[in-house]
C-alpha cells in the first residue's frame, strides 16, 4: 500500500509521521528532565541521535559524500553543532526545567517569528509595517503565555523560564540561518554537524561536572529524544518537503504540531491546560500565518 502512493501523498504521510513524533517530545521532555538534568540529557539524546543518523546515511549509501564537504564547510559544521544541538538544547532543556512543559513548548513555537527578526541583520532582508505587526501579534502571545493572561501586571511566573525558552528561539534561528548557505547533502550535514558538537557537548559536562550515569528511565528517555526529536523525524521531514510539489503543502501542517502537543501532555502529564496558554497559541499562529501571508504578497509583488 506504501509502495503505490505517489510522491505527494508519501510527502504528507512523512510529514505526518514527523509532526506526531514532534508532538511527543514536550512530554518526553518533561518526563526525561526528572531522571536526567538538562546537559546530561543533552549528552545522552545526542549520542543516540548521532547513532540513528550514521545508520540512515550508511542505509541510503551516502557516506561517501562526506568527501565533497571543503575545509570550510566542515568548519561551519562545527559551528553549527556548537549551536544547535550543544547550546540550543541545553537552554531549551533549562527552559522546560523552569516551565510547565505547555508554556515552554509554546513560546519555544514562536522562532520563525525570531528568525524574521535575525534575518534583517544576517541575511539583509527588509520587512513592511504588516510583517512588523504580525510579529508584535506574535510576541503578545507569547506575553499572555508568559503572565498566565495577566498582560498588565507584566509579572512573569518564571522568568528564567521565559528567558531561557526566547533565548532557545535566538539559537534555533541563528542556527537555521547560517544553515541557509549549505550546499551539501542535508542528511549528511546533519549527521556532521551533530558528530561535531559531542566535543562542545562534553567540555560543558566537564567543566560543569554534570556527567552521571542515567537510570534505565533517563536513557529511555534519551533514546527517544535521539531517535524522535533529533533524528529521524527530521530525516522524514527533509524528505517530504524534498518530495512534496510545493513545500508550502507540507510546511503548512507544521501548525498542528503545538495543538497536538497540548492534547499529549494533558493525556500523558495530566497537565491542565491554561485558557492563557490557549490564547497564547492563538496570537501567535495567527501572527505566523498573517507573517507568511505578507511576506508571499510582497514577492508576487516584487
Amino acid at each position: 500500500m506504501f509502495l503505490s502512493l505517489d510522491n505527494q501523498n508519501k510527502a504528507y504521510l512523512f510529514a505526518g509521521i514527523a509532526i506526531f513524533f514532534w508532538s511527543t517530545v514536550a512530554s518526553a521532555f518533561k518526563l526525561s528532565l526528572e531522571h536526567l538534568g538538562p546537559i546530561q540529557l543533552v549528552m545522552y539524546s545526542t549520542l543516540f541521535s548521532i547513532l540513528v543518523l550514521f545508520i540512515i546515511v550508511i542505509y541510503q549509501g551516502k557516506i561517501k559524500l562526506i568527501k565533497a564537504f571543503s575545509s570550510i564547510d566542515l568548519i561551519r559544521c562545527a559551528f553549527l553543532g556548537l549551536l544547535n544541538p550543544c547550546l540550543y538544547y541545553i537552554i531549551l532543556f533549562k527552559g522546560y526545567d523552569a516551565l510547565p512543559a505547555q508554556e515552554a513548548m509554546v513560546i519555544n513555537f514562536s522562532w520563525p517569528v525570531m528568525m524574521v527578526i535575525l534575518s534583517i541583520p544576517i541575511l539583509k532582508q527588509t520587512i513592511d509595517i504588516k510583517s512588523f505587526l504580525s510579529i508584535i501579534l506574535c510576541y503578545i502571545g507569547v506575553i499572555a503565555i508568559a503572565t498566565g493572561g495577566e498582560f498588565f501586571s507584566l509579572s512573569f511566573n518564571s522568568p528564567e523560564g521565559v528567558f531561557y525558552m526566547l533565548l532557545s528561539t535566538v539559537i534555533w534561528s541563528l542556527f537555521w540561518l547560517f544553515n541557509t548557505k549549505n550546499k551539501n547533502d542535508p542528511l549528511v550535514s546533519i549527521f556532521l554537524i551533530f558528530l561535531f558538537s559531542t566535543p562542545f557537548i562534553l567540555l560543558v559536562v566537564y567543566f560543569t561536572n554534570s556527567f552521571a550515569i542515567p537510570s534505565i528511565e533517563g536513557i529511555m528517555g534519551s533514546v527517544y529524544i535521539g531517535l524522535f526529536e533529533m533524528g529521524i523525524s527530521v530525516v522524514l521531514w527533509q524528505s517530504a518537503l524534498k518530495i512534496s510539489t510545493t513545500v508550502s503543502r507540507v510546511a503548512s501542517l507544521v501548525f498542528i504540531t503545538p495543538f497536538l502537543s497540548l492534547v499529549v501532555l494533558y493525556i500523558v502529564l495530566g497537565e491542565k491546560i491554561l485558557a492563557s496558554t490557549f490564547f497564547g497559541l492563538i496570537l501567535i499562529c495567527a501572527g505566523l500565518i498573517l507573517q507568511k501571508y505578507f511576506t508571499n504578497k510582497l514577492i508576487e509583488s516584487s
